[in-house]
Protein backbone atom coordinates (compact mmCIF):
# COMPACT_ATOMS: atom_id res chain seq x y z
CA UNK A 1 0.00 0.00 0.00
CA UNK A 2 1.50 3.46 -0.34
CA UNK A 3 2.58 5.61 1.84
CA UNK A 4 0.05 8.66 2.12
CA UNK A 5 2.44 10.73 4.08
CA UNK A 6 4.98 10.86 1.26
CA UNK A 7 6.82 13.99 1.24
CA UNK A 8 5.64 16.36 -1.41
CA UNK A 9 7.36 19.90 -3.19
CA UNK A 10 5.91 22.38 -4.75
CA UNK A 11 7.34 22.77 -8.76
CA UNK A 12 7.84 27.08 -7.91
CA UNK A 13 9.90 29.47 -10.62
CA UNK A 14 10.26 26.28 -12.80
CA UNK A 15 6.38 26.07 -12.85
CA UNK A 16 5.68 26.93 -16.66
CA UNK A 17 3.22 29.17 -15.52
CA UNK A 18 5.41 31.28 -13.88
CA UNK A 19 7.70 31.31 -17.05
CA UNK A 20 4.80 32.23 -19.18
CA UNK A 21 3.64 34.86 -16.88
CA UNK A 22 7.35 36.31 -16.71
CA UNK A 23 7.62 36.36 -21.14
CA UNK A 24 4.31 38.23 -21.27
CA UNK A 25 4.65 40.82 -18.69
CA UNK A 26 8.15 41.23 -20.50
CA UNK A 27 6.48 42.36 -23.35
CA UNK A 28 3.67 44.12 -21.87
CA UNK A 29 5.81 46.61 -19.55
CA UNK A 30 7.57 47.13 -23.20
CA UNK A 31 4.69 47.47 -25.25
CA UNK A 32 2.91 49.68 -21.82
CA UNK A 33 5.84 52.17 -22.07
CA UNK A 34 5.81 52.65 -25.78
CA UNK A 35 2.15 53.74 -25.26
CA UNK A 36 2.81 56.34 -22.87
CA UNK A 37 5.75 57.95 -25.32
CA UNK A 38 3.94 57.32 -28.31
CA UNK A 39 3.43 60.52 -30.65
CA UNK A 40 -0.32 61.59 -31.78
CA UNK A 41 0.72 61.17 -35.61
CA UNK A 42 1.30 57.56 -34.69
CA UNK A 43 -1.79 57.17 -32.41
CA UNK A 44 -3.65 58.78 -35.48
CA UNK A 45 -2.69 55.84 -37.85
CA UNK A 46 -4.46 53.22 -35.24
CA UNK A 47 -7.98 55.32 -35.71
CA UNK A 48 -7.10 57.30 -32.49
CA UNK A 49 -6.50 54.21 -30.34
CA UNK A 50 -3.49 54.16 -28.68
CA UNK A 51 -3.22 49.95 -29.40
CA UNK A 52 0.09 49.96 -27.59
CA UNK A 53 -1.00 51.47 -24.16
CA UNK A 54 -4.17 48.87 -24.35
CA UNK A 55 -2.15 46.10 -25.48
CA UNK A 56 0.85 46.56 -22.92
CA UNK A 57 -2.40 46.81 -20.28
CA UNK A 58 -3.85 43.80 -21.51
CA UNK A 59 -0.99 41.80 -21.34
CA UNK A 60 0.36 43.00 -17.90
CA UNK A 61 -3.22 42.28 -16.47
CA UNK A 62 -2.88 38.58 -18.18
CA UNK A 63 0.65 38.20 -16.87
CA UNK A 64 -0.81 38.96 -12.64
CA UNK A 65 -3.26 36.53 -13.55
CA UNK A 66 -0.98 33.73 -14.28
CA UNK A 67 0.88 34.53 -11.56
CA UNK A 68 -2.38 34.45 -9.33
CA UNK A 69 -3.16 31.20 -10.87
CA UNK A 70 0.75 29.86 -10.07
CA UNK A 71 0.10 30.71 -6.71
CA UNK A 72 -3.32 30.39 -5.46
CA UNK A 73 -2.96 26.46 -7.41
CA UNK A 74 0.49 25.45 -6.97
CA UNK A 75 1.67 21.77 -8.81
CA UNK A 76 2.90 19.55 -6.26
CA UNK A 77 5.38 17.13 -7.32
CA UNK A 78 5.76 14.52 -5.05
CA UNK A 79 9.63 13.75 -4.52
CA UNK A 80 11.05 9.87 -4.36
CA UNK A 81 9.05 6.95 -4.66
CA UNK A 82 5.82 5.87 -2.98
CA UNK A 83 5.87 2.68 -3.02
CA UNK A 84 7.81 0.87 -0.80
CA UNK A 85 6.72 -2.91 -2.95
CA UNK A 86 8.75 -2.13 -5.90
CA UNK A 87 5.93 -2.83 -7.96
CA UNK A 88 6.29 1.04 -10.02
CA UNK A 89 5.85 -0.18 -12.81
CA UNK A 90 2.17 -1.94 -12.30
Amino acid sequence: MADKTAPKKKAGAFDIRVVIAALIGIYGLVLTILGIVEKQPEIDKAAGININLWGGIAMLVFAALFVAWARLRPIVVPTGSTDSDGAAGE
